[in-house]
């Protein structure tokens, strides 16, 4: 897995071959649009159900969110292998144990044009 940025092609599918049943932990960043501070934190966690490069990567939650889904983009590029170890989620206090993987995005809104209501 290379740390290099590729704009033009986010999925990896030697990566996204490897994912089904891992641990994924992601953290979601949500921004206003000239903001370089988040308004909003989001940490979860789950096992990859499947990686699709059209229909993205689906998670099966766990712990508080035990049972639902969540369906990140079909985007490689900010998955890294994780440390071993305990991570404590920040916004809910849970503890997961030796996650496969990190992943972070970002989400910044979107301007609103003239004819939005």
């Amino acid at each position: 897995m290379s740390n290099d940025f590729n704009e033009e092609h986010p999925w990896d599918a030697s990566l996204a071959a490897t994912l089904p049943g891992k641990m994924i932990l992601v953290g979601l960043n949500y921004f206003e649009e000239s903001s370089e501070e988040p308004f909003d934190q989001q940490q979860l966690f789950g096992r990859v159900v499947y990686a699709d490069e059209r229909e993205g990567i689906l998670l099966s939650l766990e712990g508080i969110r035990a049972g639902e889904q969540f369906n990140l983009p079909p985007d490689t590029r900010s998955f890294r292998a994780a440390q071993p170890g305990d991570y404590r989620l920040q916004t809910t206090g849970e503890v997961v144990v030796n996650p496969d993987f990190t992943v972070t995005f970002s989400i910044q809104k979107k301007a609103k044009s003239s004819g939005d209501g």
